[in-house]
């Protein structure tokens, strides 16, 4: 028994540390896909608990705005220390830019602002949209 164990965990290990080529993160995405980067800067003072209501806040627009294929989010962790105190970075990835367009005049859009507004953390932002280019 521990051996077959044994055996299936090192199957496993090695599946996940094979050298398969990767699939370009633009493989699945229509033509017209339009990636929204939006980075935030949380006041010094910003509790744990806070921001991650803000996060999952803004997670949610993914399932009440139509046109919205992605949601991802992280914090910067690059060595370099240009982020200027932009700390959590937030990409919505739409099938194109009409979709992207109803998004921002969203009325869900639109609480979520204010609900960051008035979160008394929100410190500033900075946002880019992009076309991925294949």
């Amino acid at each position: 028994m521990r051996t077959t164990l044994f055996t299936c965990l090192i199957g496993f290990a090695a599946l996940a540390c094979s050298t398969a080529p990767a699939r370009p993160v633009t493989a699945t995405l229509p033509a017209a896909a339009v990636r929204h980067v939006v980075v935030f800067r949380y006041k010094p003072d910003a509790s744990p608990e806070k921001i991650r209501q803000i996060t999952n806040a803004f997670a949610a627009l993914k399932d009440q705005i139509p046109g919205i294929l992605a949601f991802e989010h992280g914090v910067n962790n690059s060595p370099e220390k240009l982020n200027q105190g932009f700390t959590h970075v937030y990409q919505l990835t739409f099938t194109n830019a009409a979709a992207r367009d109803v998004y921002l005049v969203h009325p869900a859009h639109k609480a979520f602002g204010t609900l960051l507004g008035g979160s008394g953390v929100f410190d500033a932002a900075f946002v880019v949209d992009y076309s991925p280019t294949p």
